[in-house]
């Protein structure tokens, strides 16, 4: 069933995984069993079914060549219907298929055998889009939410936005990258991670550019999302429902009208409505109108920004968020394709050696197959349609995700496998529909074969200048097929991290164990040494010191090197501190301490940014 009996964490450890687990996890994958003792029965079952499985329930046709062999011998022909409606009869090896040259690109629907048997032919570029005659590139990444200006409302929004794509573009920048722009719990106990969202399908409607009749200037304090909420309704309280919606939207807006009567956790609903089953009682019309427009309005907005960038060879990068909040829309609306009672997260490894649990439901792998991998399809169309770069948070998930059942530990935890391949067509096919380049992001723990997909697909890895350095050996230069960043939103600011005030923090959090500080601080004060012999700099001087670290990763082979912003103006406190509680750290709440007014007025950031850019243009020339 692709459940892992054994594996090795992120500390070198091998890992026997208990038999209580094991039965769990083959039994939330739909295994016959509730004990130990009924494993052979259960194979027996199991393998009853396969024996009796003409087709699998999605086939990968590379560049459009179905491969052959995969249907069995059984079914003497079968009935592809193309995306486009039009038919083609194929015979049992697929060898034949009535079409000169290659399938179109494609989602496509393969029946076989008398039942009939149904399966999706993913037709899909083996090489994902990759824009041509472009140069070395960079950009700057921040939390749009933190991003504030004189004019900015309690969060930033998109105007707030296309200030810093300006500011970038005027410098030779071609890319701002922001965090995901998907929709949050914003009332009251909010839940304001943009990696935990309501839905991977929408919008946030804090982004909204609600004009200069709804400017607050409030720029002061904590990030509020709660207010920026309230004004956002308040902004949009006279307007109609939009006619004609989306099914899918539709489905959304009941969904959080019938939050604000049922409650937030919809797993604790009566049985009918858990099941999807909402009565016009069971719904808060204004909080559906609510969403109807805000949704609407979003969508809009974002449409005639990325035109705008489009306009000025900016490219807005956006991220695929590898989960979703277990009390959002998408489990609720497919509650067959998520997990009920198991959650993801990661075994230990050197930078959390307690493990993590990320607390949102995996999709269940044959499920996704059952569909054609409709609901990651959606999910990347979303976000790719808007973006330029699309980088996929966590791509080992493509491959496999740490499971953990409810109620264990992490290290009762165990890894279930993904149809890698059939992923990867999903993705690929996305970025070519919507150009878009991919990135993944390959930090951590990464299993066999996925360094060779993102080759073999033409997707660049990600290099972190404070992961390269953390063995306290000098580090070398990125490779052409790596995206270079000096840190990312995981990670401690580029200052945080040379005085290594987060070990202590991670202490008190109860993330790094006391006995661990005094080793951790000596590998910290070797990697930041590290680095700083790369770029020939002094660790005294750290304005300097952060200059000489981009201008050596703009002089590399790196097609792309991003910034994050706070780092330009060296900020300690880092936005995020994975596997912290909202109580305990005020996770994606904390705005940044300089308005971009000063910032993009500061000699010192705006020739940090002119020198990243000559050392681009400088390797573009070589």
């Amino acid at each position: 069933m692709g459940v892992a009996t054994g594996y090795t964490d992120g500390l070198g450890r091998h890992v026997v995984v208990g038999p209580d687990t094991l039965v769990h996890v083959c039994a939330t994958l739909g295994a016959p069993i509730e004990a130990p003792g009924g494993a052979a029965g259960a194979l027996q079952e199991m393998d009853r079914g396969r024996a009796d499985a003409t087709v699998p329930p999605v086939i990968v046709a590379w560049d459009g060549h179905l491969p052959e062999g995969v249907v069995s011998t059984a079914s003497a022909h079968g009935l592809l219907t193309l995306e486009d409606g039009s038919s083609l009869v194929v015979d049992a090896s697929l060898a034949s298929w009535g079409l000169d040259g290659p399938l179109p690109p494609g989602y496509h629907r393969l029946e076989t055998g008398a039942g009939p048997v149904v399966t999706t032919v993913i037709a899909a570029p083996t090489l994902s889009w990759r824009r041509s005659g472009e140069g070395p590139g960079w950009g700057v990444a921040a939390h749009l939410a933190a991003l504030r200006t004189g004019r900015s409302r309690s969060v930033g929004d998109l105007a707030d936005l296309g200030t810093l794509c300006r500011w970038v573009g005027d410098h030779g920048g071609d890319l701002v990258s922001v965090l995901p722009l998907l929709p949050t719990f914003n009332d009251l106990p909010t839940q304001p991670s943009p990696y935990s969202p309501v839905s991977r399908l929408f919008w946030s409607e804090l982004v909204l550019d609600l004009g200069t009749a709804h400017e607050a200037a409030v720029v002061t304090g904590d990030l509020r999302v709660d207010h920026a909420d309230a004004e956002v309704r308040a902004a949009l309280a006279d307007r109609p429902p939009p006619a004609g919606v989306d099914p899918e939207l539709a489905a959304y807006a009941r969904f959080r009208g019938a939050q604000l009567r049922l409650g937030r956790d919809w797993r604790r609903w009566p049985d009918s409505q858990r099941r999807g089953h909402l009565g016009p009682d069971d719904v808060d019309a204004a909080e559906e109108r609510f969403h109807l427009v805000a949704q609407v309005e979003a969508a809009s907005q974002l449409d005639r920004f990325r035109r705008q960038l489009d306009r000025s060879g900016v490219r807005l990068g956006l991220d695929l968020a590898v989960g979703v909040h277990p009390c959002g829309y998408d489990p609720w609306s497919r509650p067959g394709l998520f997990a009920a009672d198991v959650s993801v997260g990661a075994p230990p490894d050197a930078g959390f050696p307690s493990g993590q649990d990320w607390g949102f439901p995996p999709v269940l792998p044959e499920a996704s197959r059952a569909e054609g991998h409709a609901y990651l399809a959606a999910a990347t169309a979303h976000q790719a349609r808007m973006a330029g770069v699309l980088r996929v948070d966590h791509v080992m998930a493509l491959s496999r995700l740490f499971w953990i059942p409810d109620g264990a530990g992490v290290a009762d935890g165990t890894y279930v496998s993904y149809p890698r391949d059939e992923l990867f067509a999903v993705l690929s096919l996305e970025s070519h529909r919507h150009p878009c380049e991919l990135v993944g992001e390959d930090l951590g723990t990464v299993p066999p074969g996925i360094d060779e997909a993102l080759s073999r697909h033409g997707i660049r890895g990600m290099y972190v200048g404070q992961f390269e350095a953390a063995s306290g050996t000098v580090p070398v230069p990125p490779a052409p097929d790596r995206v270079a960043m000096v840190g990312t939103h995981d990670t401690p600011t580029f200052a945080g991290w040379l005085d290594g005030g987060d070990i202590p923090e991670r202490v008190h959090l109860g993330l790094l164990a006391p006995d661990a500080e005094a080793g951790e601080r000596a590998g910290r004060e070797a990697a930041t040494l590290a680095l700083a012999s790369a770029v020939h700099g002094d660790l005294d001087a750290p304005d300097e010191l952060v200059a000489l670290v981009l201008e050596w990763l703009g002089a590399s082979d790196s097609p792309l090197v991003i910034t994050w912003l706070e780092d330009l103006w060296l900020e300690v406190l880092p936005v995020n501190i994975p596997g912290s509680g909202s109580d305990e750290w005020p996770n994606w709440q904390r705005p940044m301490s300089l308005l971009l007014d000063r910032v993009v007025q500061d000699p010192g950031v705006n020739r940090i940014l002119e020198r990243l850019d000559a050392a681009r243009r400088a390797a573009s020339a070589g």
